[in-house]
């Protein structure tokens, strides 16, 4: 599809300034500063977007959200097309052209529906996909729980599926990591898993069992795996709480820090180029609701890289916005939610306004400063 758009506020990599975008066969073919425009026809023919923000499809590589629609309440499974339809219609509606699909591969809960839903969740993505029916392009982050027992069996068939662009090491063993403070592990699966008091007390000792048994050889296992595939496949650190953490991963070949749970975690990843990733409900809500380092006490420290929407897909866009009251420019916040995410698992020909990248875009307005998605273009097509 061949289309112009004219009287767009435009967010680059480096400037945001007023003009127009012309799409030839879904890449972005030009792109104009409205003061070279005056004598162009242009201006009556291309579709006038009234100064509204024209920005880069947002690219995501960590989303949660499938699996609240494939488990909408405890113990409650949906079926996986309508879940999989229903969470990318969610997902293109708030501004994002490419996602991760975060998978679980295990859980600290042995009684979780997560292990029950891996190969059909990953099978019926890939036949969405094949028969049309997705909007934004799926890609997999498979997030590796490591004190799982079966971990390598369950993993060993994605390991060279095409689609598969991170893997994450996680370890949610309650006393460490995201769950240092076991307070706010105790509301946390009480709320979200529906576990009792009487059950949370005798899980503890279950999990740390479980950890002492499987993490580090899993691991161990994982890593080499990795380092054997003829494609490099990043590899991500999931909740680094201690120095020690991200001297680990880097030893492991981890490129990536996930969510770091600390300033001085975050600051040693920033020390060793790692890329950081944080959470936009973090930054949308203020906090986060573990109890751990704000994302924007990391931004004002310039130690946030990529913000990932975890579990809530609209605040992707709310939270690069909020950035500017942290000191971040525009350009530099749009480009945590779609050069940077882009650039970090290799995708090159998307994730930022340019001219020969592919044509997905979006049309923004702010309303009482919130940034409102109006339109999203893939391709040069639109799709929501």
């Amino acid at each position: 599809m061949n289309n112009t758009i004219r009287n767009a506020h435009i967010v680059t990599a480096d400037e945001v300034f007023g003009g127009s975008m012309s799409i030839e066969n879904g890449i972005i073919a030009s792109i104009t500063a409205a003061s070279e425009l005056a004598s162009s026809n242009l201006q009556t023919t291309a579709e006038d977007w009234n100064g509204d923000f024209l920005l880069p499809g947002l690219v995501e590589l960590h989303t949660d959200n499938l699996e609240k629609h494939l488990m909408p309440r405890p113990k409650v499974s949906w079926p996986t097309l309508p879940a999989i339809i229903a969470h990318d219609a969610q997902i293109a509606a708030a501004g994002i052209t490419t996602v991760l699909d975060a998978i679980s591969v295990g859980d600290i809960d042995s009684d979780s529906m997560r292990n029950d839903t891996l190969e059909a969740c990953t099978l019926g993505l890939r036949s969405a996909a094949n028969s049309g029916l997705l909007r934004a392009d799926h890609f997999l982050h498979m997030r590796l729980e490591l004190a799982e027992e079966n971990l390598l069996e369950m993993f060993a068939p994605y390991l060279n599926d095409d689609r598969l662009k991170l893997v994450s090491l996680m370890d949610h063993t309650p006393g460490q990591r995201q769950w240092t403070d076991l307070t706010h592990y105790r509301t946390y699966v009480s709320g979200k898993r529906g576990w009792s008091e009487d059950k949370v007390e005798s899980m503890l000792d279950r999990l740390l069992e479980r950890q002492q048994a499987y993490a580090a050889s899993n691991r161990r296992s994982i890593v080499a795996c990795c380092r054997l595939l003829d494609h490099p496949l990043p590899l991500a650190t999931h909740d680094d709480t201690t120095v020690e953490h991200v001297s680990e991963g880097v030893d492991d070949g981890v490129t990536i820090s996930e969510f770091p749970t600390t300033l001085a975690a975050a600051r040693a990843a920033r020390e060793q180029r790692l890329g950081i990733i944080m959470g936009a409900p973090n930054m949308v809500r203020g906090g986060s609701h573990s109890g751990n380092v704000s994302a924007a006490e990391l931004a004002r420290a310039d130690l946030l890289d990529v913000l990932s929407s975890d579990y809530v897909p609209a605040s992707l866009l709310h939270a690069a916005f909020l950035l500017q009251n942290e000191g971040f420019s525009l350009p530099k916040a749009v480009a945590t939610v779609s050069r940077n995410p882009a650039r970090m698992i290799g995708l090159h020909d998307r994730g930022e306004i340019a001219t020969g990248l592919r044509a997905d875009f979006l049309r923004v307005r702010v309303v009482q400063g919130i940034p409102i998605v109006l339109g999203v273009w893939k391709s040069g097509i639109k799709i929501a």
